[in-house]
């Protein structure tokens, strides 16, 4: 029987014994490709995207200016009709999505920062990752809406408190896919030989295991920004959120489950940007998953 024996790769000219070589990522170009959901959604969001950024120049009236028809039907003048204050309910449903994209673009980044880092310091030491993991415990024991309630009774309701909600939602999910990783990278290779060469705890955390947990984090980030509108929504609708008259799309769908007989345009608006937001998102994290997470 004849043995083969299996060449290894030669360390570079110049590099440390040992030093090891993190799994190469590939590149975006080649190994990964965007499917079609992700295709689809990055062209739904983007469209409501730039719905809200171009609401000045797109809204045919101001949001909050007053009008003598109340509840007035749909027209050339109101593609979706009035409030109940004489409101166009077009402009009103453009300046809504502004809010709801300015409070996921600034919420989620922050619960994403606050809990990758926590999740990375689970690795430092076992009494540490032990007093983060029961953090993110009790953190995840509070549904949204609950965890909403008290931000808003500490901050008081309005914006401040869905976006602290939001962040605070996102930190335990995010630091515990972050621990998650970091526990099965920690072992590898790759991570002996840097500990070999003298690589300190947070430059070996950051700079070699962290790149290789950015996966999940990706598909994560795109699920809480669906989560997102949906915290927003949920609070705005009990009255915790978003405060009159400035309007967000859950403030809009709140007020007008009064006025449905009278104007059943006054929930379309805000309900088909609602879906068009969750389900763009969505189909965002259903092909990023596909493409980065079942490689």
């Amino acid at each position: 029987m004849t043995t083969t024996h299996h060449a290894t790769e030669p360390a570079p000219a110049g590099a440390p014994v040992g030093s090891g070589r993190r799994p190469r990522r590939s590149r975006p170009g080649s190994a990964r490709r965007w499917g079609a959901s992700t295709v689809a959604g990055l062209a739904t969001v983007g469209v409501l995207f730039a719905l809200g950024l171009a609401a000045p120049l797109l809204a045919g009236h101001p949001p909050q200016a007053q009008g003598p028809d109340a509840l007035a039907p749909i027209s050339a003048d109101h593609p979706l009709g009035t409030d109940e204050f004489g409101r166009d309910l077009f402009s009103r449903v453009l300046y809504g999505i502004r809010v709801d994209v300015w409070i996921t673009l600034v919420a989620v980044p922050i619960g994403a920062l606050v809990g990758t880092a926590l999740g990375l310091a689970c690795g430092v030491h076992r009494f540490v990752d032990l007093v983060l993991q029961r953090i993110f415990d009790v953190t995840l024991a509070f549904t949204a809406l609950v965890l909403g309630v008290t931000v808003a009774a500490i901050v008081q309701p309005g914006t401040t408190a869905v976006i602290w909600t939001v962040a605070l939602v996102n930190v335990p999910l995010f630091g515990r896919i972050t621990r998650d990783a970091v526990m099965a990278q920690r072992d590898r290779d790759y991570v002996t030989a840097a500990k070999v060469t003298g690589v300190g705890p947070v430059r070996l955390l950051t700079r070699h295991i962290l790149p290789n947990c950015v996966d999940p984090l990706i598909v994560q980030a795109a699920l809480s920004l669906s989560t997102a509108v949906f915290i927003e929504g949920a609070m705005s609708f009990v009255g915790l959120g978003v405060r009159p008259p400035e309007p967000s799309l859950g403030s809009l769908l709140r007020t007008s489950i009064n006025f449905l007989d009278a104007n059943p345009a006054y929930a379309i608006g805000p309900m088909v940007a609602v879906t068009a937001l969750v389900v763009g998102f969505n189909l965002i994290a259903d092909g990023l998953n596909k493409g980065l997470l079942r490689r």
